[in-house]
């Protein structure tokens, strides 16, 4: 599948997670990619969490094309670098998803605001939204140069029909990133860029399946898991929306993993179409 050939994509915390399932369905359908994030060197076997250089590996062992860069999103300078060196490489940038967060630090759990650790803060604002703030802020100009059709930025997010998350900090931040896809939706509109806030179900990242004691070859043993997602079904929503030659009435609302399926007729990793996930 060569759809997306020539298109120049970023995938911000490509190491792991739906970042890595992002990049690899993107490199899949002919794009070349640049991932960015903190961790580096080749995965040892056995080793589920993944580094930028492990899904880059991947991308070209699949006969796709990409780049690694190592990247903290917390340091506007190595953001600003890593945005100039895909300028000086391609010149150019088709596709930016901005997935980088670090709001999974500590445990997220159900307790009231009071009882949260303020750390949760520095985790999920300035390791998530502010990263994917100034990502936009240095990448978004390189894209007003890169012509007037095929641009797209998504933001990877939580939303299920503006419900409580249930924790007061993930609430705030997911929230705030759909926002700032919205306001970014406005204010690119007259450049043709689309801006989609993107919502996946509970995907089974490396984090979950270690949680569970498993992997992605043996998770259907586990029965909690029965309604799970991989991280190659957000991936193949990116792609979809990518592909999408009309996307710009999508620009600034919410979109769920789930219901694109339904509507461009994907599937995830193992055949199934699986449901908008729905919180009680």
């Amino acid at each position: 599948m060569t759809t997306l050939k020539g298109k120049v994509a970023l995938v911000t915390g490509g190491s792991r997670g739906a970042g890595r399932g992002i990049a690899l369905e993107l490199a899949r359908a002919g794009a070349f990619v640049y991932v960015t994030g903190r961790s580096t060197g080749i995965k040892q076997a056995g080793q589920l969490r993944g580094t930028i250089d492990s899904v880059c590996s991947e991308i070209v062992e699949n006969g796709g094309e990409g780049s690694a860069i190592r990247c903290d999103h917390t340091r506007d300078q190595e953001t600003e670098a890593a945005i100039r060196q895909i300028a000086n490489e391609q010149g150019r940038l088709d596709i930016l998803v901005n997935n980088v967060w670090g709001g999974n630090r500590l445990p997220i759990g159900l307790e009231p605001f009071w009882k949260q650790p303020p750390a949760h803060w520095n985790n999920m604002f300035e390791a998530g939204v502010r990263a994917q703030l100034m990502t936009n802020y240095y990448a978004v100009p390189l894209m007003r140069r890169t012509g007037k059709n095929g641009r797209l930025i998504i933001h990877t997010t939580f939303w299920d029909r503006d419900k409580y998350t249930g924790n007061f900090y993930y609430d705030l931040a997911k929230n705030a990133l759909t926002r700032m896809a919205y306001g970014l939706s406005v204010e690119l509109a007259a450049d043709g860029i689309a801006v989609i806030p993107l919502s996946p179900g509970w995907m089974r990242t490396e984090h979950v399946l270690e949680e569970f004691g498993t992997d992605e070859d043996h998770w259907q043993e586990v029965e909690a898991l029965k309604n799970t997602e991989s991280t190659a079904y957000i991936g193949r929503a990116v792609v979809a929306l990518a592909e999408e030659p009309d996307r710009l009435p999508f620009s600034g609302i919410p979109q769920q993993v789930g219901a694109l399926a339904e509507r461009y007729g994907f599937t995830d990793s193992d055949g199934r179409k699986v449901p908008v996930f729905r919180m009680e």
